[in-house]
């Protein structure tokens, strides 16, 4: 049983596509007597002809792959676009190893550990880049005898 014209009909009145037109298999002798417009409207409203839902992309892949990225994955040279001063700029390094430093000698000094000579010294070299970071810079004290009462 041809029902082309039919499945043109309604998905015109539909507004969507011949490929989204459902008729119900069990009433196809109807369908096929339908030959007006409105014949097809009452057949829309007996929902013997139907609309499918339309189909959407499943983000299933994209949640896969934020999943991995979260973790550190996938951040190989394949991956990436820009130099490597783009993706982090030096002074955004430079600011997260500057920073801690700085608040370090600053407790120091409040603590009393250091002294206003032995901080301005540290100060100096922590600018200068001396320093990896904190725990290298304390290493560097301790190795100096730059810490009065131990370590942290």
């Amino acid at each position: 049983m041809n029902l082309k014209k039919q499945r043109i009909m309604a998905a015109d009145l539909l507004k969507c596509g011949e490929n989204r037109v459902w008729i119900d298999p069990d009433s196809t002798e109807e369908v096929f007597d339908a030959i007006t417009r409105n014949d097809i409207r009452l057949l829309i409203g007996a929902n013997i002809i139907q609309a499918k839902q339309k189909r959407g992309n499943s983000r299933g892949r994209i949640r896969y792959k934020a999943a991995q990225k979260k973790k550190g994955k996938r951040k190989g040279h394949g991956s990436r676009k820009g130099r490597k001063y783009a993706r982090t700029p030096k002074k955004a390094v430079w600011i997260r190893t500057i920073r801690p430093l700085r608040t370090e000698l600053k407790d120091l000094r409040s603590q009393g550990k250091i002294d206003k000579h032995v901080y301005r010294r540290y100060y100096l070299q922590a600018k200068g880049g001396m320093f990896r970071n904190r725990a290298h810079m304390l290493a560097q004290m301790e190795i100096a005898n730059d810490l009065k009462g131990g370590s942290k």
